[in-house]
């Protein structure tokens, strides 16, 4: 099989919408990410507040995918998803993950590591209710991540709880649907720069205080 092949290896751009210094961040590396997530809103970046998920499993193989962040504090970044699925039985066995976070528009990156806990439920109670009622349907109809048959097995499941919920909008959170937060221990911020000369500074957590160093590009 012949495939029509694109010159990738000279795929390329220039990076020189600005710079990262030291004296740039805040001290605080939440408060520093909550400014540049602003700035990214600010300037229109589609869906900036999409970010990749890693996670690994029991027997150490990784997986990522896209998921949506929906929750900031100062203790942390938190998202939903199925519990049930392979990203929530991944965190069950290996309660750590990755988040990255690529602005284009801006070239900027943010990776966060650390460890991940279940958000209270009360917390999801509230975020589930807040979400259109097709997104809340959706939520129960789905085994993510397991087989199914075909696609026809869903839509029509679907248009069976819609007749059921046709005259209410109290849909109640299934018990495999939730919130994590991952609590930060490092978080590294990147700014493009030219010659591939990136500026990377990392905050690492040691003894609950942040130091902050500059890495190689």
């Amino acid at each position: 099989m012949n495939l029509e092949q694109k010159d990738i290896a000279g795929m390329r751009m220039a990076y020189e919408m600005g710079q990262l210094n030291e004296d740039d961040l805040a001290e605080d590396p939440l408060v520093q990410f909550q400014q540049w997530f602003n700035e990214a809103v600010d300037k229109g970046v589609m869906e900036p507040n999409a970010m990749t998920l890693s996670t690994v499993s029991a027997s150490g193989k990784p997986s990522s995918r896209i998921v949506l962040l929906k929750h900031v504090d100062r203790h942390g970044l938190g998202f939903y998803t199925n519990y049930t699925s392979r990203k929530g039985t991944e965190l069950a066995a290996t309660p750590y993950a990755a988040l990255l976070f690529f602005w284009p528009e801006l070239q900027r990156q943010v990776r966060v590591e650390g460890k991940v806990e279940k958000l209270p439920a009360e917390a999801a109670d509230a975020y589930f209710r807040s979400r259109p009622k097709g997104s809340r349907l959706g939520a129960l109809v789905s085994p993510q991540s397991r087989e199914i048959a075909n696609r026809e097995e869903l839509d029509d499941q679907l248009h069976v709880l819609e007749e059921n919920y046709r005259d209410t909008d109290d849909i109640p959170r299934p018990e495999h649907w939730g919130g994590y937060l991952l609590l930060p221990e490092q978080i590294e911020f990147w700014q493009g720069r030219n010659n591939r000369l990136h500026d990377r500074l990392v905050f690492k957590k040691e003894n609950e205080v942040w130091r902050i160093a500059r890495l190689a590009p």
